[in-house]
Formats: structure tokens, C-alpha cells, sequence
């Protein structure tokens, strides 16, 4: 169902009288709420997370954010783009386009205790 069936259906039970002016307004903002709460389909929400590697990677990371998105091994998918290019080419393109349009993934925090230290200093 969705927010907008609900949020007519609590306006006719206000309008009719069932509801109070307090519970209307309480029911709308918990419907309303779980409306935003809602989580993406999950294909979305993997092509969501999809990010170009920044350690596996040997022109743009494309292959390496697709091993982490599918599964399949980095090379794999280095394999499938070569075959792609000599059978028409056409993986060029979708190489090209992945590399304009999805963004690298954050760099990785260091944690404070893998972080460089300073060395102590000199004792004079």
C-alpha cells in the first residue's frame, strides 16, 4: 500500500469523526515516517553502493567495483571487456561510461592505532 492511500484513508476516518484532531496528526506522522523509512528495492539499492575500486584497479577500478558488486573475481571481468572489445567493441563504451559516471569509492580511515606516528623527539 502506499503513504498516499493511507494518508486518505486516515483523512476520511478524521473527516467522519473516528479520529481525533490529536490522533489524526499523530497516525499521519507515523505513516509519513515510515513512508521515508522505507528501504529501496535491493537491485537498487546494490547498484546504489556500486563505487570504483581504489586498490584493485589497473586503469580506472571499474572491474574491481564490479567484483565487489557481483562477485566475480576482478579478472574476470577484465576478461569479459577484452572479448567485449574484439567482438564489436562495444564493452569500450560501457568501460567509458563506467568510468564517467560512477564515482571511486571514500578512501579508507586509518585507524589510530594503524595510523603513522611521529618519532619521539630528539634528546639533546
Amino acid at each position: 500500500m502506499y503513504p498516499a492511500d493511507d494518508l486518505q484513508r486516515l483523512a476520511d476516518l478524521h473527516r467522519d469523526g473516528h479520529l481525533s484532531a490529536d490522533e489524526f496528526v499523530r497516525a499521519k506522522a507515523r505513516v509519513l515516517e515510515e513512508g521515508r523509512s522505507a528501504t529501496l528495492p535491493p537491485p537498487i539499492a546494490t547498484l546504489n553502493q556500486f563505487r570504483r575500486s581504489r586498490s584493485d584497479r589497473w586503469l580506472a577500478g571499474v572491474c574491481g567495483g564490479l567484483e565487489r558488486l557481483t562477485g566475480l573475481a576482478s579478472w574476470g571481468w577484465r576478461i569479459l571487456f577484452v572479448v567485449g572489445l574484439m567482438f564489436g567493441g562495444c564493452s569500450l563504451a560501457v568501460y567509458a561510461a563506467l568510468w564517467l559516471f560512477v564515482g571511486e569509492e571514500a578512501p579508507q580511515a586509518l585507524s589510530p592505532a594503524a595510523a603513522p606516528t611521529s618519532p619521539p623527539p630528539a634528546q639533546a
